[in-house]
């Protein structure tokens, strides 16, 4: 390769620093450039690319680097000992149909559009839209996800990267958070309060400097864009009252590197009737008078649940099950039913009868101290 004084040069300091005829990224090519004090270097990743951000130095065991075309990996080429093909891939959610923008959804935006680098933390019950949120906001503005269900079994493997086989070879992939950071997009740790101590391997992540890969030995630095959001039933103390089994006590470390915590509700009623009656105008059933039922029936639930009458709560999410089911079997009674039954038998029967009594036009205002309760009563004890 014939190369000009600046070009040798830069070839130079780059092999001083990573090696005759090494494999560098895009990240040690800027390095390269700026100890040799050659400001761009686009030539030698035009001349030396061989895969997706990896480029080969020359090397004096051979006279001349090939161009890219000449040395196309092969399957069986390990380059960093990296496999991936997520840069084929779009991950930019698929827009929901029905989908009725609300709560927090304007400053989530506004977090996203800043391109800066925020951590935030959602909590609400389940069934409340968190997750969907967050895609519906990145499918709006047509920005990268990556979602990952966090579990008590994720650990630093699963999101940092590990050892795989591949094509027959052992090859490092870089794992989910990784590839977001790579990307420049959005890391979703969804159900984060299921994960144990071993989230601790995101601490460097969660403050934005970057993550040392300790395994093979390299340094990733986020690109402009990248960002975290997490979300939970819990606040990362537990459940105390045994509704969301499995969640955990989180490090006070691990949240604290969170900007800041949204605590997402259910919807207005009004909101509500919105949401009913897109997933009712998307199954091809629309009856609005049992929309109407619905959100109220849903809303003295709720009510019931907040003042503790009642242990179960009917979420946005089963309400748009029923509205399915409805479309399904066409009739109402059989839909919440259906939906219902997988509370137990006192619960079930409470709340079937108040929704008969909505339907029915009784009025359950708030003099009706507990209407889930009615006939519910315990005897009272004998003595």
């Amino acid at each position: 390769m014939n190369l000009s004084p600046r070009k040798k040069l830069f070839v130079d300091t780059a092999t001083e620093m990573f090696g005759d005829g090494a494999i560098i990224t895009n990240m040690q090519v800027k390095e390269a450039s700026a100890k040799a004090g050659v400001p761009k270097a686009g030539w030698f990743k035009k001349a030396c690319k061989i895969g997706y951000n990896q480029f080969k130095l020359p090397s004096e065991n051979s006279p001349a680097a090939a161009p890219a075309a000449a040395i196309a990996p092969s399957e069986n080429v390990v380059m960093n000992l990296v496999a991936t093909n997520m840069e084929k891939q779009d991950l930019v959610p698929s827009p929901f149909e029905g989908f009725v923008p609300w709560g927090n959804y304007g400053n989530l935006k506004k977090i996203i559009k800043s391109g800066m680098f925020y951590p935030v933390f959602v909590t609400g019950l389940s069934g409340n839209g968190k997750t969907l949120m967050i895609e519906q906001l990145h499918a709006e503005l047509k920005k990268e996800l990556i979602r990952i269900n966090i579990t008590i079994e994720t650990d630093e493997d699963d999101l940092l990267g590990g050892f795989r086989l591949v094509a027959g070879e052992t090859k490092f992939v870089p794992g989910p958070v990784i590839e977001a950071m790579e990307r420049g997009c959005t890391l979703l740790l969804d159900e984060c309060d299921l994960g144990s101590n071993k989230l601790l391997a995101l601490q460097p992540v969660l403050e934005g400097k970057g993550v040392f890969l300790k395994k093979i030995n390299k340094w990733i630095t986020p690109k402009d864009g990248f960002n975290v959001m997490a979300t939970a039933n819990t606040k990362g103390k537990g459940s105390e009252d045994g509704r969301f089994i499995g969640t955990n006590i989180l490090n006070e470390a691990f949240l604290e590197r969170f900007a800041i915590t949204i605590e997402q509700p259910y919807p207005a009623a009004s909101t509500e009737k919105k949401i009913v009656m897109g997933s009712m105008k998307k199954y091809g059933t629309v009856d609005k008078e049992f929309a109407d039922n619905l959100v109220t029936w849903a809303e003295v639930i709720r009510k019931t649940f907040y003042d503790g009458g009642v242990d179960e709560v009917i979420s946005t999410r089963r309400l748009d099950h029923i509205v399915k089911a409805f479309a399904i079997f066409g009739d109402k009674m059989q839909s919440i039913e259906m939906c219902v039954a997988r509370f137990d038998e006192d619960t079930k029967e409470s709340f079937m009868d108040l929704y008969t009594k909505i339907d029915a036009g009784i009025s359950v205002e708030e003099e009706t101290s507990n209407p889930l309760l009615d006939g519910m009563e315990e005897e009272e004890p004998a003595f």
